[in-house]
């Protein structure tokens, strides 16, 4: 297991928080409409509002170069802009993740791993965001957008650095969990707003 690729050891230890997510999310329709499709964009936000300080780690950034121009905090709060996201919803949000912590620099490795990841599945759903809501890349559905490089070649050059790393064990599975306990938050927001809601209307 120690000579497997880092980036394959994520992918293995968390197919099925991956998986589980990804069908629980479409099955609560957010690209409904736009209100549905903000309720969404939340969950995001408070994703990004726990990654950001790692993306903005100056131990991090020296593992992976180029780490904080990929932090989408900004472009996920500007889409909550868009959207008339409030002010009061925002601070919910924030409260939300506010005694969230993450436990060191091993289980930031794969919380990076599982946020950045994130953007390699973001095509599909931009996709429908333009589609379905009509928005764009500079209007609602910023924090979607791909990388100039383009979206494989960007993932691809954050994968490569992160195998690169040399990890324990140890260290490797304290890292895994990190990926498992982003995992974990992300399947909360969804359902406290998007299955929260959903929940309320019936």
């Amino acid at each position: 297991m120690s000579n497997t690729p880092l980036s394959e050891f994520f992918k293995d230890g968390t197919r099925a928080q991956h998986e589980l997510l990804d069908t629980r999310i479409m099955a609560l329709s957010p690209f409904a409409d736009r209100e549905r499709y903000a309720l969404f964009v939340r969950t995001q936000a408070r994703l990004q509002r726990v990654a950001s300080p790692l993306f903005q780690s100056e131990q991090l950034g020296q593992w992976l170069p180029d780490l904080a121009g990929r932090d989408r905090l900004a472009a996920v709060l500007a889409d909550c802009a868009d959207l008339g996201v409030t002010a009061e919803a925002l601070e919910e949000d924030r409260l939300a993740t506010a005694g969230v912590s993450v436990s060191d620099d091993y289980a930031a490795l794969g919380w990076l791993y599982t946020v950045e990841g994130s953007n390699l599945g973001a095509a599909f759903l931009l996709k429908h965001a333009k589609s379905q809501l009509e928005l764009s890349e500079t209007f609602g559905a910023r924090h979607l957008a791909g990388h100039d490089d383009g979206r494989g070649l960007h993932w691809r050059r954050f994968k490569d650095t992160m195998d690169g790393l040399e990890l324990s064990a140890e260290q490797r599975q304290r890292a895994l969990q990190g990926a498992l306990d982003a995992f974990m938050l992300a399947r909360e927001g969804v359902e406290a707003l998007l299955a929260g809601v959903a929940a309320e209307a019936v």
